[in-house]
């Protein structure tokens, strides 16, 4: 692998998207040729099960279909998308990977970390990022923001309780992979928010 491949965590609410394209453009500024993708999602195969997935009228989805679905999605993305770009020597940027998987269908939905890393065993294909920034803001202000920008989709509508859980689930992988996991204060200003995380990525790329 000649590229760097940069994932980002956290719950709906916290300002990825915003911070997402403003890491891009201080990369590209740099000099350096940056992907940008997503999960789920991230190839065109990928994008139409992200419309089952977030699909409100998909209710009576169960847990393991929602976790095999998000495993389909990162096996095409993958293969597909992003090992390529990272062969090509890019600097890949992905809103959110497998570790969404974990918090949210692991411990959200209780399948366990067992089962969903044997999901996904195949779909991840030894690949793991090199970086993950982990945007935090309390569930209750982070779910108020996300609100206030669009209609909830499936998830963002299962309330406050599970976004909670999620939340809790990805403190604890915060501390189980400090070298790895980079937690970003996402109540700063967006100008804060940027600094802190153009400076965790730049001091990686330095590396």
């Amino acid at each position: 692998m000649k590229g760097t491949f940069i994932t980002i965590e956290g719950t709906d609410g916290t300002g990825k998207s915003t911070q997402i394209a403003l890491l891009a453009e201080f990369l590209r500024q740099k000099g350096l040729p940056v992907v940008l993708t997503r999960e789920p999602g991230g190839t065109p195969i990928g994008e139409k099960i992200r419309q089952i997935l977030l699909d409100v009228e998909n209710g009576d989805m169960t847990p393991s279909t929602e976790a095999l679905l998000y495993a389909a999605s990162r096996a095409q993305h993958v293969s597909q998308t992003i090992r390529p770009a990272l062969e090509a020597g890019a600097v890949v940027i992905c809103d959110r990977f497998y570790d969404s998987s974990v918090v949210y269908q692991a411990y959200g939905r209780g399948l366990g970390e067992a089962m969903v890393q044997s999901i996904n065993q195949w779909a991840l294909d030894g690949l793991e990022p090199d970086c993950t920034l982990l945007f935090t803001l309390p569930p209750k202000k982070a779910l108020d923001r996300a609100s206030k920008d669009h209609t909830p989709d499936r998830l963002e509508q299962e309330g406050l309780s599970f976004q909670e859980t999620v939340y809790e689930a990805y403190q604890a992988l915060a501390k189980a992979a400090p070298n790895r996991v980079v937690a970003v204060d996402a109540s700063q200003s967006v100008e804060e928010v940027a600094k802190d995380v153009q400076q965790a990525v730049w001091s990686r790329l330095k590396r």
